[in-house]
């Protein structure tokens, strides 16, 4: 999945739990995570001040050796492996 797709998922989920988000609210959103080409997003900047970034379930990231890393949470490594109940195939 590429960020377009993401922006498209992320829409289509918040309109399925109820709440209406924009194509370019959610990209407003990604990018402020993720950062762009031009700006470095809150994740990244976090990792560089050497914190880590938790996000419960999904896994933490990191900086090991100048390098971001993901380390995954159990919720992310059991959906992955199909162990979760609600798992979304």
């Amino acid at each position: 999945m590429d960020k377009s797709g993401l922006i498209e998922e992320t829409v289509r989920r918040a309109a399925d739990g109820g709440t209406q988000v924009s194509a370019e609210q959610a990209g407003r959103v990604v990018d402020a995570l993720f950062g762009t080409l031009e700006h470095a997003g809150a994740i990244a900047e976090a990792l560089r001040r050497g914190e880590s970034v938790t996000v419960l379930g999904f896994g933490t990231f990191h900086a090991e050796d100048s390098r971001a890393v993901l380390q995954p949470g159990k919720a992310l490594n059991e959906y992955i492996g199909h162990d979760a109940p609600h798992a979304r195939r």
